[in-house]
């Protein structure tokens, strides 16, 4: 679950980490009176969507006084922003973050992560921050520094001091650099987070640390014991497809192309996917019924299929481990009676009780094509969705 900026900043400054003086707005007045009683020379406003690349988007603007603010704020406000992470068709700004601007000496990066390959947390650290990470990791490896630790060890002023003597500071910004590093993983473990990212960490000419700008992805999994998070879930960038999905425990990413893919197991869903471009198709999404899928769950999956106006054929790909191929071909059966079903539909049934389902299927008097294979199934949906 992604945080918004001004919502990871909130939860910045209650673990003493120190961010610039601002707050959030969904109004152009309100935008206004925040920069009319922040003062000063400059101030920054930034648009509040869930996708990086703001900046060369024009979410992110320098205002000299209140009065630009609240121009820029109307302008923004209710806009749609299109980054390299939302797709051509771009996200709606509901909210601003106004910002008292920062004098600027130096930028740094920061980040925590999970690297599972070792099954650790990790610490990414460079003295060059402000650009994409994925630019400078391509180009200057060696100028980011990894540290992976125990979490018993996550506080240890060890793990700060490593890596601020590797920064170039001044013995003052050293001393806040360590103690940022630290509470900064307590932050990453207590509340259960799957990335924080500062990006710039800024050093100022009071030679004072500030997070100038801020990420926070939450575990999904632990949303069940970060209930006050979860509160906070913005899912006004969902798609109804998304949210239904959400809503009834599925997982499901659309991507856009013309073969609906209905699958249980993540690594079965992106073979599925892989499968399909092979077949020279386009998967319009990842949707994962899980392991063990009721009817009813499998019923929504295939609704939220059919409402995706680019779909024009269904690949249902399921292997019967924990969720029976007999309750999957139920489910089918329950949604194609109660829904309109006018597209191809081709159904790749394997393991326990798929003999059962595959007869439940023949038997239902519903127009099904089913499949021996992945491959086979792969291109019959990819023929299916170019007619």
């Amino acid at each position: 679950m992604k945080l918004h900026e001004y919502q990871a900043k909130q939860i910045f400054a209650s673990y003493g980490i120190r961010v610039p003086e601002g707050g959030w707005v969904k109004k152009p007045e309100e935008a206004y009176e925040v920069a009319r009683k922040l003062g000063g020379e400059q101030f920054v406003v930034k648009a509040q969507v869930l996708a990086g690349g703001r900046g060369k988007a024009g979410g992110i603007k320098l205002c000299k006084n209140a009065e630009e603010v609240f121009k820029e704020s109307q302008q923004m406000l209710g806009s749609r922003l299109r980054t390299h992470q939302t797709g051509a068709e771009g996200v709606v700004v509901n909210a601003l973050l106004v910002e008292r601007a920062v004098r600027i000496k130096r930028e740094l990066y920061l980040s925590l992560t999970i690297d599972r390959s070792i099954e650790l947390p990790v610490i990414l650290a460079s003295a060059q921050g402000g650009v994409e990470i994925e630019e400078l990791a391509r180009e200057k490896p060696e100028a980011i520094l990894k540290l992976h630790f125990e979490p018993e060890i996550a506080t240890s002023q060890f793990l700060g001091r490593k890596l601020a003597y590797r920064m170039g500071l001044t013995e003052k910004a050293t001393g806040e650099y360590i103690a940022l590093v630290g509470r900064l993983t307590k932050l990453f473990l207590e509340k259960d987070c799957s990335l924080v990212e500062i990006n710039p960490l800024v050093l100022t000419e009071e030679e004072t640390i500030i997070a100038l700008d801020a990420k926070m992805n939450i575990d999904e999994n632990a949303l069940f014991r970060q209930k006050e998070l979860a509160s906070q879930r913005d899912t006004s960038e969902d798609t109804p497809q998304e949210a239904k999905a959400k809503d009834v425990g599925i997982s499901y990413v659309h991507i856009g192309g013309s073969v609906g893919c209905m699958v249980n197991g993540a690594g079965l869903a992106m073979a599925t996917m892989d499968l399909i471009k092979l077949a020279g198709g386009e998967p319009a999404n990842f949707l994962d019924v899980g392991g063990g899928a009721t009817a009813q769950q499998v019923e929504a999956a295939f609704n939220i299929l059919l409402s995706d106006k680019n779909v024009r054929s269904v690949l249902v790909n399921i292997f019967g481990g924990i969720a029976r191929c007999d309750v999957i071909a139920q489910g089918i059966i329950e949604a194609a009676k109660k829904v309109k079903i006018n597209l191809p539909v081709i159904v790749r049934l394997e393991g326990t009780n798929a003999e059962i389902g595959r007869k439940m299927l023949a038997e239902s008097g519903l127009k099904f094509e089913t499949a021996s294979s992945m491959k086979e199934a792969a291109e019959a949906a990819v023929k299916a969705s170019s007619k």
